[in-house]
């Protein structure tokens, strides 16, 4: 594999900011590991998008993401989005508009990887959990397949934490929009288009398994296909380590959709 730290300028956050990606690499004579040939129409990738008290290193640094990658033949796009909840911000930075539109074309444009929706994945964990979904809500066409782990999937229990006041006001003006909750856009999407779902959780002392289980049966209600992983465990990255290969060999083993 080749690991590669991306600084690059992004029109969509008027400033610089920062990848970590993952890349195949079609080498042969390395030792413990099998040679791989690149696929026709590039790498299949993943966008893995990071917790709210993270950054894109953290994958890496916590899980061995790099390894499940190389055994899957799959990239692995790392994106930095600081605290924002995947939103535009109210008082910051267009981190959406970054995520959604921009990122893609600028790793179409530097890295070898598919643009075909049925090689293209996204998942996330706490707030990336949260950003995975709306990405799959939002824009179903364009993804293989979303997993969440341990998502944040009820923006409601953010507002409700006083502690959490200041990043609701900077992110979202004060209150959470109707627009913004993942029930809105679930109930707002196509649900025959909407990918396969992972949702996953810990259930010790985890607060988010509630709004998890409530997530999976109202997607399932829907008629879309969801996969559930509520496994002893929780908020930590023992439990996203170990959750991590599964959600890899699911992804990469999911069927496209028209």
């Amino acid at each position: 594999m080749a690991l590669l730290t991306v600084d690059l300028f992004s029109e969509s956050l008027d400033m610089g900011t920062t990848l970590t990606v993952v890349l195949p690499q079609a080498a042969e004579g390395q030792i413990g590991v099998e040679p791989i040939v690149v696929p026709e129409h590039g790498w299949p990738v993943l966008y893995l998008l990071h917790g709210l008290t993270d950054d894109h290193t953290a994958w890496l640094r916590h899980t061995s993401v790099e390894r499940y990658a190389r055994a899957a033949g799959l990239a692995v796009v790392m994106p930095a989005a600081g605290r924002s909840f995947y939103t535009d911000e109210v008082r910051g930075y267009r981190y959406w508009t970054w995520i959604s539109e921009e990122l893609p074309r600028r790793v179409a444009e530097l890295f070898r990887v598919s643009q075909r929706p049925e090689d293209t994945y996204v998942g996330g964990l706490s707030m990336g959990g949260y950003g995975a979904l709306k990405l799959g809500f939002t824009h179903p066409e364009r993804y293989a397949g979303v997993a969440s782990l341990s998502g944040a999937v009820d923006l409601s229990q953010l507002e409700n934490r006083p502690e959490r006041a200041e990043l609701v006001e900077a992110v979202f003006g004060g209150s959470v929009p109707p627009e913004a909750k993942l029930e809105h856009l679930l109930e707002q999407a196509d649900a025959d288009r909407v990918p396969p779902l992972y949702i996953g959780c810990g259930t010790d002392e985890e607060r988010l398994i509630g709004p998890n289980r409530r997530l999976a049966e109202d997607a399932a209600a829907r008629g879309i296909d969801v996969t559930t992983d509520f496994r002893p465990g929780e908020h930590e990255w023992g439990l996203w380590d170990a959750m991590l290969p599964d959600v890899v060999a699911w992804l990469t083993g999911v069927e496209g959709h028209d």
